[in-house]
């Protein structure tokens, strides 16, 4: 899937050229372990994965915490940031060669002046970033680690080979060692 067909769906529209869209959609790769955005910069772009992973991570007082993976046909940001124009309290750095799609925020901004499509698409992909967050949150306060890793082996099982292991226990809040019993576990 392409951000054109991602769009499409969204809408229930048929447009076959990016030409169509109410702004200008810009192709970008990153090579395994690029920052896309870093912290205290302000995030200019929203993104659609056509290749690739990507991590997101916040500073803590005493390491960095991966917030959420994002994976093809996935839109991510530093939202918070992206959407204040204000520096940001994320990274997000690749885990794999990427192939990105990005529509800058001037872009994004002019388009809602003058397409309702571009309104209504924005409303569906926000809304669909506040239901995942809030579901995340849901999940960590009531599911155990070896529920939350079974529910993402089973939404994401052919990438979570190219995630590396102490990345998937930070994500789960666990230690590697942990990671490793329930990975035998659900394995046997």
């Amino acid at each position: 899937m392409s951000f054109l067909e991602l769009y499409n769906t969204i809408l229930n529209t048929s447009y076959e050229s990016y030409n169509e869209l109410p702004y200008k959609v810009k192709t970008i790769h990153f090579k395994k372990d690029d920052i896309i955005s870093e912290y205290d910069k302000v995030e200019p772009f929203v993104y659609f994965i056509n290749k690739g992973i990507v991590e997101m991570t916040i500073r803590s007082y005493v390491s960095e915490k991966i917030i959420d993976f994002f994976f093809v046909n996935e839109m991510f940001a530093g939202l918070t940031s992206f959407l204040t124009q204000t520096p940001s309290d994320v990274k997000v750095t690749a885990l794999m060669d990427c192939e990105l799609e990005m529509i800058s925020y001037d872009a994004l901004q002019n388009a809602y002046e003058n397409s309702a499509d571009a309104n209504k698409f924005s409303r569906v992909l926000f809304e669909q970033a506040y239901v995942r967050k809030a579901q995340r949150e849901k999940d960590f306060l009531s599911k155990t680690a070896e529920e939350r890793y079974a529910e993402m082996f089973q939404t994401h099982s052919n990438y979570i080979s190219n995630i590396p292991v102490n990345k998937i226990a930070k994500y789960l809040g666990i230690h590697p060692e942990s990671l490793s019993r329930i990975r035998k576990k659900i394995n046997s």
